[in-house]
């Protein structure tokens, strides 16, 4: 079987998805719904990136979360693949919502609502330059945690990316007072990432505790697709399991490497990455080796494997 998988935050980029929405109808109408629902202009900041819109959490999430629906939405369109053809499906932070969109678990205009009051919640959950998050580069989350348990910082682990690419979240002065220690370990790199805040940790608490409220009166549906939840990397398919770790993914580390190693452990070969840049590919390669992955990111990807990708989901299913 294939599963799909889809960016969070941090893959965007300038004109992403320009070419689908200029040459499918569907993209075009899919683009529209999304900012029907949303309220905003998302097509205007994707292509034109005004006042650096684009890169503010409370817009960055929508326009992500649109690229990537509007790309599967068109793919899904272009090879006939329907619902029942469909087995596993997970995403990278706010990439979890895509899925679910995505899997027909959650409606599109709730997904669009949804991720457009997630995206105000995180940016407004604490004034801006107090928190943040730091990229570390060359060793893996048990070491990682082994630094910030022996040394008592007041750090978190937000994101456990892979083997070798682990994101710790806390106040901006802990992070720069720190990066000497860290280095100090061995540790290849170490990269103040450009956000608003602290995600993925405590810093997020409230927020989570608000967007769990409006989860709660979302409406999910029952399906045979199953869901890989960022909080605790396993395998779901029941909507009460889903719900529950979505309402918990806000402040706690998205577990990307466990996630991908339960597809190995399951005996899953294909993997499809759908949305803007090619992040997770990337990622997915330094975990495991064991997966054939293609990323649809341009309609060039489409038109370049058109042969290929249909062989490889088709003989997969």
């Amino acid at each position: 079987m294939t599963t799909f998988v889809f960016p969070g935050q941090g893959s965007q980029y300038l004109g992403m998805a320009k070419d689908f929405n200029d040459n499918f109808e569907e993209a075009k109408l899919a683009f529209e719904e999304i900012e029907n629902y949303s309220g905003i202009d998302i097509r205007k900041i994707i292509f034109q990136n005004e006042d650096d819109k684009l890169n503010l959490t409370q817009y960055t999430q929508i326009c992500t979360f649109a690229t990537s629906y509007v790309i599967f939405k068109t793919y899904s369109n272009f090879y006939n693949i329907a619902e029942k053809d469909l087995n596993i499906m997970m995403g990278h932070s706010l990439g979890e919502y895509t899925a679910l969109a995505c899997s027909n678990k959650i409606s599109l205009k709730d997904c669009s609502l949804i991720l457009t009051k997630r995206g105000e919640l995180m940016n407004n959950a604490i004034p801006p330059k107090i928190t943040g998050m730091a990229a570390l580069i060359g060793k893996d989350a048990d070491f990682i945690q082994q630094i910030i348990n022996d040394n008592h910082l007041e750090l978190e682990i937000a994101n456990d990316n892979s083997p070798l690419q682990i994101v710790i979240s806390g106040k901006i002065d802990e992070l720069i007072k720190n990066k000497e220690l860290f280095l100090s370990n061995n540790l290849k790199k170490f990269v103040l990432l450009n956000v608003s805040a602290a995600f993925h940790s405590k810093f997020m608490i409230k927020a989570q505790e608000d967007l769990s409220k409006e989860i709660e009166k979302l409406e999910f549906f029952e399906n045979n697709i199953q869901i890989i939840s960022n909080y605790d990397g396993n395998i779901y398919k029941d909507i009460k399991s889903i719900k529950k770790n979505l309402q918990y993914q806000m402040a706690n580390k998205v577990n990307w490497t466990k996630s991908i190693k339960k597809l190995e452990e399951i005996g899953e070969k294909q993997i499809i990455e759908i949305g803007p840049s090619k992040v997770l590919s990337g990622l997915i390669k330094r975990i495991s080796k064991n997966f054939d992955i293609l990323s649809i990111n341009q309609i060039t990807d489409l038109k370049f494997f058109a042969v290929s990708i249909k062989k490889f989901f088709f003989l997969s299913c």
